[in-house]
Order: structure tokens, then C-alpha cells, then sequence
């Protein structure tokens, strides 16, 4: 039996009471529920070889994909309150007089297209403070995307999970990189605008062969010091009771970026990713006010067709079931966060 140990960054402080630090069984980091992950095998091979899409048609008949806006002349300005998508996990965000580019995939992934233009040219991504990284899925870490922003952001501060920083060691070179466990503040000074907590989730990770659930995997809390306003972003998780400890935690939220795609099939999926219907219910234990979906419509990873995601959370906020204003912006249109009250 591997044994086991508790872990987290000593240097950081850990914000939800007796909370002991991530688990740690041999070199895997546990997940949420405190038990190893390991996605199976002969669930792929179910996936792949086995079982036939019954939604095949549908999504070879749906082209759907966002509309997408221009948006460098926004990143130029930088004006403040400002959130920008760019597409499936990335964000831009401008708050407290502070940039935050959170999980940039701005380029296709190894053998999957990108299904629509990314908004701005990559070059346009300057200026930056804080990489935030949730997780090392190459849907959220993608190496060229850090080498390319690392390079054209000298300034350029990493804030991520316990054990990031190996796999950053080619990409971000000498940039800083802050590591976070589950619960802990990063220190971003003591007269940061805008406080940056690291949340849990329930995913995993793996890049290659012998690193699975090495490296952590997380969600984000970011709270302005001077309203207290609050912006979570979720990262990939599927649903859990992590999110009723972060709504007593910090609850209620101001905004939430959650995750409505690649959940099919359900066997696949379930235990990594949450479905629309799951997002909405996650939001409303939040006790969020906004509600942003994101996770969607830029990469074909799952079975369900391209605007199923957005289609379906809209119906449960025309059925009056998500009890946040939910907002669907296009790829690259600027979302105002003071007009988010």
C-alpha cells in the first residue's frame, strides 16, 4: 500500500478552518471525495470501439459554433471591470487595475481543430500580471500558448497548483510561479486589489505516461478588497460537495464562470466534467448572481453536438430553474462587471 501524507504550500495561508492539506496517496494527488482517480481504460475502449453515438447524426448535422467579436482594441484600452471570453476555459479579466489571463489555449490542440477564430491575435495578449492556471489538461495548459505569452510578458506572475511549476520549467522559463493546495490565498503583496484563493475540484490530470494525478487540479476565487465583489472560475470539475464548502466559504457569489460541455457519455464524463443541468444547480448552490458558461463550442472533445450545451442551459433559465442572470456572451465581446450588481 502507497503511503499517504497531507500536503500544501507552508509559505501561503490556508483559509478554511482545520482544513489539513491536500491528500496525498504515493505520488497521486486525491480527489475531492479524498479518493484516487484514475479514469479507466476500458471505459475509452467502451467509448471508442464499443458503443455507437445515438446523438452521431445530430452533431454531424450541427455546424453551430460562437460568434466571435474582435476584441484587440479592448485589450488595448484595458479598461477596468472588464471580462473578455476567448474561447472554451480562457478568460481575460481587468479588475482592481490589475490584468488576469486565466487557463489561455490560444492555438489548436494535437489533433483537434479550434472551431472558431480566436478573437484577437495571440500577440495582442500583453500587458498580463497573473497566469492563472487551474489544472494540466492541455485544454487549459497548452505549451505553445505559455511559451508565446511568457515571452511577450516579462512581468508576467504564474499562480497555479502544488506541482505546476515542473511542467512549466520549457515553456515559462524564469517567470515566477506560486503554488497553491486546495483553500490556500496566494500572495500577491499586501496591497493587492484583489485577493486570488485556490478552490477544489473534482477532475484529475494527466499529460503523459507515469504522471497521473501528479499535479493538482483546482478552481479559482477572486475577491475585490475594496466592495468584497467576488468572480469564481471553475475549471473542469464535475459536480461534488466542494461547491456547498465554497458557498459557506464565501457565499454568496457575485459572478461564476462554469463549465457546461463535454459531459457525454456519461460514463466517460460524469466523474470529470459537469453537464449543463448539473452547472445550473451548481450555480444556484453557489447563490451566484451571474452566471457565465464557458467549456464549450471551441473544441470538439465529447459526444453531444456542438450547441447542445448552450441550448440546454438556456432552456433551464427560460424554465425559471437558474436563479442567476445568465449571460452567453459572444467569443471576444466585453462583459462589464459593474454592471453585474
Amino acid at each position: 500500500m502507497p503511503t499517504s501524507r497531507r500536503v500544501r504550500n507552508e509559505q501561503l495561508p490556508t483559509i478554511r478552518p482545520n482544513y489539513p492539506g491536500n491528500l496525498l496517496i504515493g505520488r497521486q494527488f486525491a480527489n475531492a471525495d479524498e479518493q484516487l482517480y484514475e479514469p479507466a481504460f476500458s471505459n475509452v475502449f467502451r467509448w471508442k470501439v464499443l458503443s455507437k453515438n445515438p446523438q452521431a447524426e445530430a452533431k454531424k448535422r450541427d455546424t453551430w459554433a460562437p460568434a466571435v467579436q474582435p476584441c484587440a482594441e479592448v485589450l488595448r484600452q484595458r479598461p477596468e471591470g472588464t471580462l473578455i471570453w476567448l474561447g472554451h476555459a480562457s478568460f481575460w479579466l481587468r479588475w482592481g487595475g490589475r490584468t488576469f489571463l486565466f487557463d489561455p489555449v490560444l492555438f489548436d490542440l494535437p489533433f483537434i481543430k479550434r472551431r472558431h477564430p480566436l478573437p484577437c491575435a495571440p500577440t495582442d495578449l500583453t500587458g498580463i500580471d497573473y497566469l492563472l492556471l487551474s489544472h494540466g489538461h492541455r485544454d487549459h495548459l497548452d505549451d505553445d500558448s505559455i511559451r508565446l505569452l511568457a515571452r511577450q510578458n516579462p512581468q508576467l506572475q504564474v499562480l497555479g497548483p502544488l506541482r505546476v511549476a515542473g511542467l512549466l520549467k520549457r515553456t515559462a522559463g524564469a517567470l515566477p510561479v506560486q503554488e497553491a493546495g486546495w483553500w490556500q490565498q496566494f500572495d500577491l503583496g499586501p496591497d493587492a486589489p484583489v485577493e486570488v484563493f485556490y478552490l477544489p475540484a473534482a477532475h484529475w490530470h494527466r499529460r503523459g505516461v507515469g504522471d497521473l494525478n501528479t499535479v493538482l487540479w483546482g478552481s479559482f476565487l477572486l475577491r475585490e478588497q475594496a466592495s468584497g465583489r467576488t468572480l469564481y472560475f471553475g475549471g473542469d470539475s464535475a459536480d461534488g460537495p466542494h461547491f456547498v464548502q465554497i458557498e459557506e466559504q464565501f457565499g454568496p457569489l457575485d459572478v461564476v464562470l462554469l463549465p457546461i460541455g463535454a459531459y457525454k457519455p456519461a460514463f466517460m464524463m460524469q466523474r470529470s466534467h459537469m453537464n449543463p443541468n448539473e452547472a445550473a444547480k451548481i450555480s444556484n448552490q453557489l447563490r451566484a448572481g451571474h452566471f457565465i458558461p464557458m467549456h464549450y463550442g471551441t473544441y470538439d472533445l465529447s459526444d453531444e453536438p456542438a450547441s447542445e450545451p448552450l441550448r440546454t442551459v438556456e432552456q433551464v433559465a427560460a424554465e425559471g430553474m437558474l436563479n442567476a442572470r445568465l449571460h452567453a456572451p459572444a467569443v471576444g465581446e466585453p462583459l462589464h462587471l459593474n454592471d453585474m450588481e
